[in-house]
């Protein structure tokens, strides 16, 4: 079987960001790559949105960019607006494309259904697949979106909804989200911040049904796309050796708090290639340990009081809208983390800090 110097397991966007910074700066021109990867064919799947808080190398994969933002609960809402960094959405199937046109160049660069077709005994591995079954019971992001076309212009394509509360809580936490790509056409998400055991949850169609029509008022639409998945709100217990490194969520590049995930993999990418020849030596990188304690001590607050949840996201926007798109995106400095904190509700944070 052949032998190749790395590989990388799972050719999702943790693997195929990683396998494109590595071509990008030559670093695969005397290096063989394999990528294990089960699909059939690369199509789009996902949506990946964030606060463009440092450059990329997909802005020609942007579906559209945002200024203004609200939240919303069913009693208040709260808007805001930033120029400085703007809220991207990252079309998947453009990124599969631009990496796969890049990669089919280069003849060092090979694809395999299974780990077991090559000989990885030398290999320094990538590893961006959960390799156990993870814990159901614990928390998670489930979720299921639509993107929706409507015959009529209806949609403020300048804002986003960010997190809209107005909605049934069922004893967890819920809110829909929506990104206008357009005056007709819409990404419209339910989310839940629960565990994964309770499935009367998971009628997402009629959830998704229900929240057109009464409270975005669109009785009249077509469904071009839909999207699922769920992320888990907590870090996998996988470790690192001087042969295997994990990537994407399986190396903790999710945001605990928000399930943020996109531009960590970026910076984890660039990371790893710019260490490529002594990555066996180098420090793990992560998000930072700030981040790690004040998520932990959050999804506390939030598996113990999901009731409070609405009001409290509500308040940590009543900032700066710089301040809380800095801290989301793991780029606050301690002025700014501290502002954030103020917003909390200060007695069962401090409970939880001890639990």
């Amino acid at each position: 079987m052949k032998e190749f110097d790395y590989v990388i397991i799972g050719g999702g966007c943790a693997g195929l960001s990683l396998a494109y910074e590595l071509e990008i700066n030559d670093k695969l021109k005397e290096k063989s790559l394999a990528i294990i990867e089960n699909r059939k064919e690369y199509k789009r799947d996902k949506t990946w949105s964030f606060w463009k808080v440092l450059d990329h190398n997909f802005d020609d994969c942007v579906i559209k960019s945002w200024n203004n933002f609200t939240i919303n609960t069913s009693e208040n809402s709260h808007e805001l607006k930033n120029k400085k960094f703007p809220y991207q959405s990252i079309d998947s199937g453009k990124f599969y494309n631009k990496i796969s046109s890049k990669l089919s160049n280069n003849s060092n660069v090979s694809f395999y259904k299974n780990l077991s077709e090559i000989n990885s005994k030398n290999s320094i591995i990538f590893n961006s697949v959960f390799q156990k079954q993870l814990d159901k019971s614990d928390l998670w992001q489930h979720f299921q979106g639509i993107e929706i076309e409507t015959p009529k212009k209806i949609f403020d394509d300048e804002i986003i909804n960010l997190m809209d509360f107005n909605c049934d809580q069922r004893n967890s936490v819920h809110f829909f989200y929506t990104l206008p790509f357009s005056r007709n056409k819409a990404l419209i998400e339910t989310t839940w911040l629960s565990d994964l055991e309770d499935h009367s949850l998971r009628d997402y169609d009629l959830q998704l049904e229900n929240y057109i029509k009464n409270n975005l008022g669109i009785k009249n639409y077509k469904i071009n796309f839909t999207e699922k998945g769920a992320i888990p709100l907590f870090y996998p217990s996988f470790r690192n050796d001087n042969k295997l490194i994990n990537i994407g969520s399986a190396g903790g590049m999710t945001r605990l708090s928000t399930g943020y995930t996109f531009l960590n993999i970026q910076e984890h990418s660039k990371y790893i290639v710019k260490n490529i020849e002594k990555i066996d030596k180098m420090k793990k990188f992560n998000l930072g340990k700030k981040y790690h304690f004040l998520d932990k001590v959050f999804l506390r607050v939030l598996e113990k009081h999901p009731e409070k949840m609405p009001k409290i996201f509500f308040n940590m926007f009543k900032t700066s809208s710089s301040t809380i798109i800095k801290f989301l995106s793991n780029k606050s400095n301690l002025i700014e983390d501290i502002n954030i904190i103020s917003k909390m509700p200060k007695l069962i944070f401090f409970k939880a800090l001890f639990n």
